[in-house]
């Protein structure tokens, strides 16, 4: 009984140092919200679970949590995970839980790929990211849950992804590759004080959810696993990612809301997401990506204070004919690059169909997106803004940027089919994003009254 109330202190420190003093910008990370202990809570090992990195503990995580369901209406529960190496397939959560790993307490993703059930794919999207089909579950689930708390004294999640990444690599695979982390259609969620490690694919995904809060997070899976992800919010509303270092095989944070008709019909888009105080670096991706998957619209996005380093592009915007939609209302603000191959990348013509039911008169909408008081050093080329044919990317406004570039100055940029303003540029960018009047462009201080119109 004792060591289960100190249990429940310790959370509450936990999630105590990690939403407080939160101030600053406008933006969605400045809501505050006051997080209780739990006044229920069982070890995992009361279910029969064995932390030796061998024993299977599936069934004893899927009991846990079947077990904890019985307290939703009594305050909700706790299951913690103490020291240890836990071995499992995938597992669902329940309303009302907190999962609490402490301090060197390990959940390991089984290597037998039959301990990922198949699902699905979602419907905003139509296939799974990799093949055609179902898609395996994610290591961890929630669908249709509300009050969900995934935390810890720094504990981990690792997906073992190495194999997953071979069997993608040789095309050996018969479903797409799970994600670590997914939600569905749920609600007030807080993940914070953990490492997520070697994803098969996407780190942590939200889907069709709101109310979420992701802190003090640490995302790594090898510079050349393909396609991992870090942070992918997927068709959600009123998000905060803050305080969080992600280094990852693709892009490192990554909005998205469906693909081509798929999202189109489904409608969701990612709205009101604030990302402050992070740390990107992908080699081979984008630190900050939009798309190319947006097809049911991104907008009122504002992202700050972002250290991006070491990686192939800084900020990219990335979309292509068929996925209608659109990404508008967009301020990034206060970022540091050094070692960049490409400072900022806009594309309408990025990645592929999911079939080819897709409308090829859909194209998308990019518009009012304010990048300014950026600095970049060792940067290969500033910029490529390339919109489509009869479909120009408009309002682009960049102010306050100053680049080192180590090609030549004269040749660092690379427009067609954009227009928009500039200000305080360095080096000078094409005649294009000089165009227009600083009226044009989306300032923060719109933000909030645009978010909530």
């Amino acid at each position: 009984m004792k060591r289960r109330l100190a249990i429940v202190v310790l959370l509450f420190t936990v999630l105590t140092n990690a939403t407080g003093g939160i101030g600053g910008s406008d933006g969605y990370c400045n809501n505050n919200r006051s997080l209780k202990p739990r006044p229920h809570s069982v070890t995992i090992t009361e279910f029969g679970a064995v932390g030796d990195g061998v024993t299977s503990n599936t069934l004893a995580f899927q009991n846990a949590v079947f077990y904890l369901r019985s307290f939703a209406d009594k305050g909700g529960a706790q299951l913690y995970v103490p020291k240890g190496n836990w071995l499992t397939g995938s597992f669902n959560l329940t309303s009302h839980l907190t999962l609490f790993l402490e301090k060197d307490a390990v959940i390991i993703g089984s290597q037998d790929s039959s301990q990922w059930t198949i699902v699905e794919p979602l419907p905003s999207y139509g296939q799974g990211e990799d093949l055609p089909g179902g898609r395996h579950r994610s290591l961890i689930n929630g669908h249709n849950l509300t009050d969900v708390v995934i935390t810890g004294n720094n504990g981990i999640i690792d997906g073992q992804g190495l194999i997953w990444w071979e069997w993608f690599n040789s095309q050996t695979l018969n479903y797409s590759r799970p994600h670590l982390l997914e939600l569905v259609s749920s609600s007030d969620i807080f993940i914070s004080n953990l490492t997520f490690l070697n994803s098969p694919a996407w780190s942590i995904h939200p889907v069709y959810c709101s109310e979420i809060e992701i802190q003090n997070i640490t995302v790594r899976a090898s510079f050349d696993s393909p396609f991992t992800n870090g942070i992918v919010p997927d068709s959600c509303s009123n998000l905060c990612i803050q305080d969080c270092s992600i280094n990852t095989g693709h892009d490192a944070i990554a909005l998205k809301s469906g693909w081509d008709n798929y999202g189109i019909s489904f409608g969701a888009p990612s709205t009101n997401i604030h990302i402050r105080n992070v740390q990107l670096q992908t080699p081979l991706g984008s630190a900050l990506a939009f798309g190319s998957e947006m097809s049911g619209g991104i907008s009122f996005i504002y992202a700050e204070d972002l250290r991006i380093t070491n990686s192939s592009t800084g900020v990219s915007f990335k979309t292509t004919i068929g996925r209608g939609g659109f990404i508008k209302d967009i301020v990034i603000s206060d970022v540091e690059m050094w070692n960049v191959q490409e400072a900022f990348r806009f594309t309408g013509n990025c990645s592929r169909h999911p079939d080819d039911h897709y409308d090829p008169e859909a194209t998308p909408v990019i518009k009012r997106v304010t990048l300014k008081n950026i600095i970049g050093t060792n940067i290969s080329t500033a910029g490529f803004f390339l919109g489509i044919d009869n479909d120009p990317f408009t309002d682009i406004c960049l102010a306050n940027i100053t680049l080192s570039i180590t090609s030549d100055p004269s040749v660092c940029w690379s427009c067609s089919n954009v227009s928009g303003y500039s200000e305080s540029v360095i080096p000078t960018p094409c005649s294009d994003l000089t165009s227009n009047s600083s009226l044009f462009c989306f300032s923060l201080d719109e933000f909030s009254n645009l978010a909530e119109a």
